[in-house]
């Protein structure tokens, strides 16, 4: 059972076949109590790993045979390994053989977790392990999930999800309460022609035995039920007007706001959270999954509801008329059912084959086109051809399928429904001839039996339509209810003006908590020092300055600036006093002008233009047609790679930040951009701390010191002379980038 303190545990629920062997001592603090799904020799089944302050358990799940124990003192080591399809937790012993748990991948986190509970404890550290991992399961039926820690369809809560989607339409009240009335004047203007037609048969066209209506007063009563039966149509038709006008507006107003509070939301989450989805899915919530929502809210919802209390209505009427055929009538009502769902069942199945048919067709038409220069320089038409063939036969052979299936189901639903039919013909007819049921009444309950059998055809789908559209809301209220930033912190300090002051102490990360990227770094920075980080790929540098941003937390240690720590400071505070100019600047469709004022919206365009010509990018803005109100393709098109720099340095000069970041920011240029982009950030670092990485040594001449990064530790700090002429790490880095540049050079 878990403990009551805050230690934070991850305690699975151990079989009692193994804990009773085990024997733990009653007062011994579980820590961690995990399985794998290998066994050693790489075959499904489970074993156990159960960690506690003074010692490791390992113990397969068929019995405590081959149960493995390590004191924590005796570890040398704990890390994971990545094997194909898998890992495996690795135990290094100071005397004995290491211990290996091999896992699948899906177990992958979890086991990086206990790998680092494990160091922790070795290292005397206070133990703090995440808790709360990815699910890539069903809590509740233990089916895969479509994405991590995504919503289980078959275990999606309708009613619950209902009600909160309906929670949505609190500010617009009256337009419900119109739309409730309306869905009622709809089906009840539905369920009346038949019980029209049954008076005017019964008394007016073939009077029941026993009336005493004279021709004139059946001459009368004609045109009164006449009369009816427009006036339900006209009332039929006023009311569906209504409906579909209310809940098409209803749809889309309560649509849109669910779609502007998801994208709140999406733009207050940290850049943690984006690391573990990708973009193309966060997109398909925003556009896919509301409109899926949508689409069920002004199509499905009405349909069900009008379709629902018209079944109660027709019901009722049939069971007034004849209780006995109304029996009757109902018989293929549950065979309809069975065969529609297992029809819809079979049908998801064939669409999400011609789906894929027609995106496999579109994707190879699509590559040939584009690449059509390719396909002829290589004489490669024939290949192309058979190629398209292939995919377009296969969509033929999907196509004819979901026609045959098609005719199946309505053939099938003939037959049943035409046993109903029969039913009503004898049964009701043989009640005619008694004189028990009038030829009003019959064809009344034989209207009534086709308004029953319809809805139920298309039930089944109806019933698939809810459930993608309510997974599509649960995974959009996932999203809403995911905890954001801390821009709202109440006991966050305000930092109005920055000094600049950085302190790193005893910094430790990573981005898998087992496996950190930086090692309990120490550096302090001055207000208004230029530090160049320097080191190969992977050591750590761009995670160093994600950290000043606070686009992470640290793990170990205290990242500070002017002697706050870090996350104490208000973080709209923080981010508006730092600024970035990335490897790869981001614009955004827009003008010149709103680009680089898209720190300080606003701007005025003098100011606008002063942040230009300090970057070194007056002169090419105003050589366009339109000069600052030049307009921008997506992600800057239609600008050279060196004129987006200098607009994104521009862009942090007038943001005037006291901390600035620069993350390569003359990769990739020409020499002579080189050295304008170098002039602009000359005159962006006056006065700023800076933290600058650069994969060309010499552009970090300038900087007041250089920290040489190694494997997420700092190994060398100096000048760029000071570190030449002390023949280290640095002077190593800088002699093979030399002889880089040498044989470039000769091969050019």
């Amino acid at each position: 059972m878990q403990k009551t303190d805050h230690t934070p545990r991850l305690l699975e629920d151990l079989p009692a076949a193994v804990a009773g062997k085990l024997a733990l001592a009653a007062d011994e603090d579980v820590l961690i109590r995990v399985h794998s799904d290998l066994t050693d020799d790489r075959t499904y089944g489970a074993q156990w790993v159960l960690v506690t302050p003074e010692r490791v358990v390992v113990a397969p799940e068929a019995g405590i045979d081959g149960a493995v124990e390590v004191a924590i003192d005796q570890v040398k080591v704990a890390r994971t390994e990545a094997l194909i399809g898998g890992g495996s937790l690795e135990i290094e012993r100071e005397a004995a053989p290491t211990v290996s748990v091999p896992y699948s991948g899906s177990m992958a986190a979890k086991f990086s977790e206990v790998a680092r509970g494990i160091e922790q404890l070795r290292k005397g550290e206070p133990f703090f392990i995440n808790d709360r991992l990815d699910r890539t399961r069903c809590e509740k039926c233990n089916r895969l999930l479509p994405e991590k820690n995504g919503i289980c369809p078959a275990c999606i809560r309708k009613l619950a999800t209902l009600k909160r989607i309906a929670s949505f339409m609190a500010p617009y009240k009256g337009r419900a309460a119109i739309l409730a009335v309306a869905s009622v004047a709809t089906t009840v203007a539905e369920l009346m022609p038949p019980l029209v037609t049954k008076h005017l048969i019964d008394d007016v066209l073939v009077p029941t035995v026993g009336s005493d209506l004279s021709l004139a007063d059946r001459y009368d009563l004609l045109g009164l039920l006449v009369l009816a039966l427009i006036g339900v149509r006209v009332w039929s038709w006023g009311a569906e007007l209504i409906h579909h006008w209310v809940v098409s507006w209803l749809g889309a107003r309560v649509t849109t706001d669910i779609r502007a509070q998801l994208y709140r939301r999406l733009e207050m989450l940290s850049v943690q959270f984006y690391d573990k989805r990708s973009t193309g899915g966060l997109i398909s919530r925003v556009s896919r999954d509301a409109e899926m929502m949508q689409d069920f809210l002004v199509d499905g919802l009405p349909y069900l509801i009008i379709e629902g209390l018209m079944i109660v209505g027709i019901i009722g009427f049939l069971f007034s008329m004849s209780w006995k055929i109304t029996l009757l009538v109902l018989i293929p009502v549950p065979l309809t059912l069975l065969w529609s769902i297992l029809f819809w069942r079979r049908m998801r199945k064939m669409f999400n084959k011609h789906s894929r048919g027609w995106s496999q067709l579109g994707s190879r038409l699509n590559e040939a086109l584009h690449g059509i220069r390719v396909v002829k320089a290589f004489a490669q038409e024939p290949r192309e051809l058979a190629a398209f063939e292939e995919r377009n036969e296969n969509l033929s052979v999907v196509s004819r399928g979901t026609a045959r299936n098609w005719m199946a189901l309505w053939s099938t639903m003939s037959l049943v429904t035409g046993l109903g039919i029969l039913i009503v013909w004898y049964f009701g007819g043989s009640e005619v001839l008694r004189d028990e049921l009038s030829i009003g009444t019959l064809l009344a309950i034989y209207s009534y039996m086709w308004l029953i059998y319809g809805p139920m055809e298309w039930f089944a789908e109806v019933n698939s339509w809810m459930t993608r559209a309510f997974a599509g809301a649960e995974r959009i209220f996932e999203i809403i209810d995911a905890p954001p930033e801390a821009y709202e912190d109440p006991d966050a300090v305000a930092m109005p003006a920055m000094q600049g002051k950085v302190h790193f102490d005893g910094v430790t990360f990573g981005y898998d908590k087992s496996k950190p990227v930086l090692h309990e770094i120490d550096l302090e920075v001055a207000p208004g020092e230029m530090i160049g980080l320097v080191g190969r790929s992977g050591v750590g540098k761009t995670t160093t300055i994600n950290l000043v941003s606070r686009f992470y937390d640290v793990d170990r240690g205290t990242l500070s600036i002017d002697g706050i720590d870090i996350r104490k400071i208000r973080l709209q505070d923080l981010r508006s006093q730092i600024g970035v100019v990335p490897q790869e600047p981001v614009l955004f469709t827009g003008t010149i002008a709103e680009n680089i004022s898209y720190g300080k919206p606003g701007a005025e365009l003098d100011e606008i233009m002063d942040a230009a010509r300090t970057a070194n990018a007056h002169k090419f803005i105003m050589a366009k047609p339109d000069g600052y109100d030049t307009m921008l393709g997506e992600r800057g098109a239609g600008l050279s790679g060196g004129e987006r720099q200098r607009i994104a340095i521009a862009r942090a000069i007038l943001h005037d930040p006291r901390v600035l970041i620069l993350d390569e920011a003359t990769a990739s240029v020409d020499v002579e951009t080189e050295k304008q982009i170098q002039e602009s950030i000359a005159r962006l670092i006056e006065g700023r701390t800076t933290f600058a990485i650069a994969h060309r040594f010499s552009t970090l001449r300038n900087a007041d010191r250089l920290v040489v990064l190694e494997a997420g530790r700092i190994v060398e700090i100096g000048t760029h002379d000071e570190l030449l002429e002390r023949d280290g790490r640095f002077a190593e880095l800088v002699r093979l980038q030399r002889e880089v540049s040498a044989i470039i050079a000769i091969k050019d």
